[in-house]
């Protein structure tokens, strides 16, 4: 993002970086599955943020969590985030990892 960014938005671009990923994500306690499957969900009940969401649902898939699991955690966090933002949250997941076509998917093992 930042070397996309206009000249007079790159110190911004520079602070998030520092900030985020220079201090947060680099702790110790969490894994990186754990922390972006954590990021996900906390975007997610913020509301608003669905440009993060959509980053960081190919974020996850990165690291290994796949469509199922992001699946799971939106159900869990429904009750507590209200169904609006759930909903929001499931567009950004398809939009960024989308079903394959019904001849692509593997067939179930029995």
């Amino acid at each position: 993002m930042r070397a996309a960014a206009p000249n007079d938005q790159k110190p911004l671009q520079d602070y998030l970086s520092a900030y985020c990923f220079g201090d947060f994500y680099t702790r110790s306690g969490l894994d990186i599955r754990q922390r972006e499957l954590l990021t996900f969900s906390i975007f997610s009940a913020q509301g608003g943020c669905e440009n993060q969401i959509k980053a960081h649902a190919g974020g996850n898939a990165a690291v290994g969590n796949d469509k199922p699991l992001l699946l799971a955690a939106l159900m869990l966090c429904m009750p507590y985030i209200g169904f609006p933002r759930t909903m929001n949250a499931l567009s950004c997941v398809d939009q960024v990892l989308p079903e394959p076509p019904e001849g692509d998917r593997p067939s179930p093992q029995k």
